[in-house]
């Protein structure tokens, strides 16, 4: 599908920046003032969603609107469900040890070394990321079955990462549970039913602007980037490590899929192999 809007989303690139920019800046001051800032974790999905927004104020007259309307639904849905989740499983906490160990290593002002090492590069990884959701946007024409597919594909997605959330809070709010690791449900499956659910959603969103072969060349680098986050970078790796001294990881690790699900290896009774 040819007629691609370049000159006008070229500006929404700029737009999508400030937007980005601008949760960022506004979370940063906030976590100041509580001093604590694991609240970025929080702005990552609202990022998207402002995003999003933007973006439909900006392709007003450009894309199809269909495709529009859906494409910021499906980003609202997932960014503040996130957002949201991330906030209650941080109430009552302290710093996450993650900053902590990072904000340790500044130079100088711990505040300002985290502005520019956590807030303002999550802020630039919203922007990069969501580059299908805003090159969709301008896509002309109605969706077709890149589209629904890609839907399909998020709503998988969003599936394992709301269920797996679920499963694993309420394996943590039994006391029973403390130290344990999780291996049931969908994370008997695979370790990382929440990474993989991200990994379906932004793959999802990719497809909904392969209708036109131009947002789909300037978008790609979004899915290939959020995978080798969420497999190679901060995601799977960086998680795995830290748990790695836990006990019974290792058994976990030898029955259950490391990323893609499947179902858990079984010993040579035909069990699932225990705990």
């Amino acid at each position: 599908m040819s007629g691609f809007p370049w000159g006008a989303f070229a500006l929404n690139l700029v737009w999508a920046a400030v937007a980005a920019l601008a949760v960022m800046l506004v979370t940063f001051a906030v976590a100041v003032r509580a001093g604590v800032h694991r609240i970025v974790d929080v702005a990552w999905g609202i990022g998207f969603t402002a995003v999003a927004a933007v973006t439909f104020a900006a392709s007003a007259g450009h894309g199809d609107l269909g495709r529009r309307v859906l494409v910021t639904v499906l980003t609202a849905v997932w960014g503040l469900r996130l957002a949201a989740h991330i906030a209650r499983r941080g109430r009552g906490h302290g710093e996450d040890p993650r900053y902590e160990a990072m904000l340790a290593k500044a130079p100088g002002n711990r505040n300002a070394y985290a502005l520019r090492l956590v807030y303002l590069l999550q802020g630039a990884l919203v922007w990069l990321v969501s580059l299908p959701v805003q090159a969709a946007q301008y896509v002309p024409g109605p969706p077709s079955l890149f589209a629904w597919a890609g839907t399909a594909l998020w709503a998988v997605g969003l599936g394992f990462e709301a269920v797996g959330d679920a499963q694993l809070a309420r394996f943590k709010a039994d006391p029973a549970n403390r130290g344990a690791i999780m291996d049931r449900g969908l994370w008997s499956w695979t370790r990382h039913p929440n990474y993989f659910g991200d990994f379906c959603v932004w793959w999802g969103l990719f497809l909904l602007a392969c209708d036109s072969p131009a947002a789909a060349a300037v978008s790609v680098v979004s899915p290939v980037v959020m995978s080798l986050l969420l497999i190679r970078g901060s995601g799977k790796r960086l998680l795995e490590r830290h748990m790695a001294d836990r006990p019974g990881f290792a058994e976990y690790t030898a029955r259950t899929s490391g990323f893609f699900p499947r179902p858990p290896k079984r010993d040579r009774t035909g069990g699932r192999r225990p705990s």
